[in-house]
């Protein structure tokens, strides 16, 4: 859906999926335009998202994924109040500067820092294309919590991941159990998860909330399309899953055997994070 945020979001832009993955859809970004999806990662409190001093989003929920909308290119101030401000002269986070190039793909994120307060990140996300038959797997922390590695097969594939980074594989499509654990150890703070790779789009799941308040959970973002036609940013829906438990849960990512290769032979590990704006 292309919607210019400074407008304001209809309710239609607006989605939170408890397990589940919405089809992904494609934006064509116009000259001078950059693709916006925006998360809700911090727990129990509803917010407001303002933008250049005027509310886009309304009664944003924890969990939401909003998005993916068309914003002008350049520079914007972004500012997150609580849900009865009546303006954005008091954010609970920033207000942040930040910078849209024309035709890239963002993220933004309100999340808990490591250490519990609250915060925003800014994502670029990477819409280059991917080989025929794999898809690219992003793992962001983005919850309290100590750095991470993430495990498939009983191998760590991403390791020592601390928030608020990132790290990317390159994967045959397909799916795998996967599980998040404290860097150095195996016991899951997360999972284990069905995560599933899709050929052609980008996956990235967010580990989010905290693990003192033993809310941690998972988000899914999914960028499909990738490597179409040149003008074409691809962009996408998402679905979230709380998976704190020891259930498989459906998720978003790759095969086994893939992973424990890709690992093997040092898959591409790609670490992009872009600005992080703190109160």
């Amino acid at each position: 859906m292309r919607k210019t945020l400074v407008t304001g979001l209809s309710a239609g832009v607006l989605f939170a999926a408890a397990a589940v993955v919405l089809p992904a859809t494609a934006a064509t970004a116009a000259t001078g335009e950059a693709t916006l999806s925006v998360l809700h990662a911090v727990p129990d409190v509803t917010v407001d998202v303002y933008l250049d001093g005027k509310r886009a989003i309304d009664d944003f929920t924890p969990g939401t994924l909003a998005g993916p909308m068309m914003v002008p290119a350049g520079a914007h101030q972004l500012a997150i109040t609580a849900s009865d401000a009546a303006d954005a002269s008091k954010p609970i986070i920033g207000p942040a500067d930040v910078s849209f190039d024309a035709g890239g793909n963002y993220t933004a994120v309100a999340h808990d820092a490591a250490d519990g307060s609250p915060t925003a990140t800014v994502f670029t996300n990477d819409t280059s294309a991917v080989p025929a038959g794999q898809g690219r797997l992003v793992v962001r922390h983005v919850a309290a919590a100590p750095a991470v590695d993430v495990l498939a097969g009983g191998k760590a594939v991403v390791t020592n991941l601390s928030n608020p980074d990132e790290q990317a594989l390159e994967l045959a499509a397909g799916t795998v159990s996967a599980t998040v654990a404290a860097t150095g150890t195996t016991d899951p703070v997360i999972g284990p998860a069905d995560v599933a790779v899709t050929a052609g789009a980008d996956t990235i799941v967010y580990a989010w909330g905290s693990l003192d308040d033993s809310n941690l959970a998972l988000a899914t973002q999914t960028i499909s399309d990738l490597g179409g036609t040149p003008n074409g940013v691809p962009a996408g829906n998402a679905g979230l899953v709380a998976t704190n438990g020891q259930d498989s849960l459906p998720l978003v990512g790759g095969a086994a055997a893939a992973l424990a290769a890709a690992a093997a032979i040092g898959a591409v590990l790609l670490r992009r994070r872009t600005a992080a704006a703190r109160r």
